[in-house]
């Protein structure tokens, strides 16, 4: 009898998996028998994703990374991680007493450095935010929680790469048609999602008298996801040679979040400062 392996902090909990597991695909109905648990590969997946290792840096005791990859390509081309993330959204908003699907998101960008993988024809300059690498366009709910991602180059405005975004998130959630966006996005964009999409794009404006950080009304919530998504270190920079997959992990990421979301029942909060008294 094979010895269980060590667990990792990126391992799903048993009432994870029970919500994952019914959204995967059906197996193989060729009559072999999968050698590695879906659960071990769905466990390597999100090692990969939360710890930042390349494939090949897979612990021994996970299954094999060529293994692993298989079925992350596999999966991503099936469109099953943009199945799970609808699925698992669903879940949290009925869980929160929201209505299923949300009448109002958030949208926002993110330029982050591009490695040595990532190829010339999909990386690009950011000269407002000094970086050379890519930008992720993401779309949230009013609740942070993830419904549409969409990578480009970081050479892209804001008030272009939206669009792919914007479109893909009406395709995601028909019933979403308000959007909150910061004055990046102001400009032709609030024009053509009015008469392309039927999709009103407010914008969020700094306060004329704003001086120093100050938290905006509604578009907190999407940075905020923007913060938790990047505190999976495969995120703090782009390493995908393809687009789909460097959206494939950020939608993995946000699987992992929205799972431990519904199974602790509400949002992360900040730990609170403890004081001691020394004597």
């Amino acid at each position: 009898m094979p010895t269980p392996r060590r667990g990792y902090p990126s391992d799903l909990s048993d009432t994870q998996w029970a919500l994952i597991e019914p959204l995967l695909p059906d197996p193989n109905t060729d009559g072999r028998r999968e050698k590695h648990p879906r659960r071990e590969i769905v466990n390597a997946i999100l090692y990969v994703v939360r710890s930042g290792c390349p494939w090949r840096y897979l612990p021994a005791d996970l299954p094999p990374w060529q293994t692993v990859y298989w079925y992350f390509s596999r999966w991503e081309e099936a469109g099953v991680t943009e199945q799970l993330l609808g699925s698992l959204r669903i879940k949290a908003r009925v869980q929160q007493g929201r209505s299923p699907d949300p009448s109002a998101g958030i949208i926002d960008s993110q330029s982050v450095k591009g490695a040595d993988t990532v190829g010339r024809d999909s990386r690009g300059y950011d000269a407002g935010k000094k970086i050379n690498g890519r930008k992720r366009f993401i779309v949230t709910d009013t609740l942070g929680l993830l419904v549409t991602v969409w990578v480009l180059a970081a050479s892209w405005q804001d008030r272009d790469g939206a669009k792919g975004a914007l479109v893909a998130a009406t395709l995601a959630v028909p019933s979403m048609r308000h959007v909150f966006a910061d004055q990046g996005f102001a400009g032709r964009l609030v024009d053509w999602a009015r008469d392309t999409l039927r999709t009103t794009v407010e914008i969020v404006r700094k306060p004329p008298d704003q001086q120093g950080f100050a938290v905006h009304p509604r578009r907190w919530v999407v940075e905020r996801t923007l913060a938790w998504l990047t505190a999976c270190r495969r995120l703090a920079r782009d390493y995908e040679r393809v687009l789909a997959n460097s959206e494939a992990i950020i939608r993995w990421a946000a699987i992992a979040g929205t799972a431990r979301r519904i199974t602790r029942g509400a949002p992360t909060r900040r730990q609170t400062r403890r004081t001691f008294t020394w004597t």
